[in-house]
C-alpha cells in the first residue's frame, strides 16, 4: 500500500461507496417495479445474473481504482481478519471500519435518490429491503450465519490465494479481475439462502438508512436478523484468512 494514511481511509470511503453503489444498484434494478432490468417485481429478466455481475464489477473497478493506496478491504470482515493474523496493524482497524461503513451509507442514499420513483411504486416491502439489506430466506438465524460465515471464509481464502498465488503476484490487475468473478460466483452460487451480504458494512450501512429515512414502502427493516451479517462474516474472513496460512504461509 502507497500513501498516507488520510488518503487509504478516502479510497476505502469511495471504494465502498462504489460497490455498494454497483452492488445494490443492480439489486434495485432487478426487483423493483418498471425498471429498465426488471418489468415486473421480483426475478425476471435473469435478475440474479444481474445482481451477480453488480457485486462482482463493484468489488474489481475499486480494486482497480484503489488496491495499491488501501489495499481495497471495502469489508470491515477483511480488515478485522487481516488484522487478527497480524498483517494490517490494529491502530487503523477503527478508521478503516468508519469510512468503510460511510462509504456504504453514502452509496445507498445515492441509489435510493436515483431510483426514488421506483420505490414509489414497489408496493412488496421484501423487495424494498432486498436493495438495502439481506436477510435468510429460510427464516432461520442459524442458516443465515452458517451461510454469512462459510461464504466470507471461502472469499477470504480465495482472495488470499490469488493476491498472493505465484502466477499473479507479479500481475495485481489480473489478481483484481479474478476477485471480481469470485464474487460474482460467490453470489450465484451462495446467494440463494441469505443474499448474501459477505461484509458488515455492506449490509448494515444500507439497513440504517432503510431504517431512518422515509423510504416508500419500506416496511420492516428487520432488525432481529441484522446481528448475523456483521458477525458471521467477521467470524468466516478470520478462520479463512487462518486456513490459509496455516496451508501457504503469508
Amino acid at each position: 500500500m502507497t500513501g498516507s494514511w488520510e488518503a487509504r481511509y478516502a479510497a476505502e470511503f469511495f471504494g465502498t461507496l462504489i460497490l455498494v453503489l454497483l452492488g445494490n444498484g443492480a439489486v434495485a434494478n432487478a426487483f423493483l417495479k418498471n425498471t429498465t432490468g426488471n418489468d415486473d417485481p421480483g426475478l425476471a429478466n435473469g435478475g440474479w445474473l444481474l445482481v451477480a455481475s453488480g457485486y462482482g464489477l463493484g468489488v474489481m473497478l475499486p480494486a482497480m481504482m484503489f488496491g495499491s493506496i488501501s489495499g481495497n478491504h471495502l469489508n470491515p470482515a477483511i480488515t478485522i481478519g487481516q488484522a487478527v493474523i497480524g498483517i494490517f496493524p490494529w491502530a487503523h482497524v477503527a478508521p478503516y471500519l468508519i469510512w468503510q461503513f460511510l462509504g456504504a451509507i453514502a452509496g445507498q442514499c445515492l441509489i435510493l435518490a436515483l431510483y426514488w420513483p421506483h420505490y414509489r411504486q414497489t408496493t412488496d416491502n421484501e423487495a424494498v429491503l432486498r436493495t438495502f439489506a439481506t436477510s435468510d430466506h429460510a427464516n432461520s438465524q442459524l442458516n443465515g450465519f452458517v451461510t454469512e460465515m462459510v461464504g466470507t471464509a471461502v472469499l477470504i481464502f480465495g482472495a488470499m490465494g490469488l493476491y498472493r498465488g505465484m502466477f499473479f503476484h507479479q500481475n495485481i490487475d489480473i489478481a483484481n479481475i479474478g476477485v471480481g468473478l469470485l464474487i460474482a460466483a460467490m453470489v450465484i452460487s451462495l446467494g440463494g439462502p441469505t443474499g448474501p451480504a459477505l461484509n458488515p458494512a455492506r449490509d448494515l450501512g444500507p439497513r440504517l438508512v432503510h431504517a431512518l429515512l422515509p423510504v416508500p414502502n419500506k416496511g420492516s427493516s428487520h432488525w432481529e436478523y441484522s446481528w448475523v451479517p456483521v458477525v458471521a462474516p467477521i467470524v468466516g474472513a478470520v478462520i479463512g484468512i487462518w486456513i490459509y496460512k496455516i496451508f501457504f504461509g503469508l
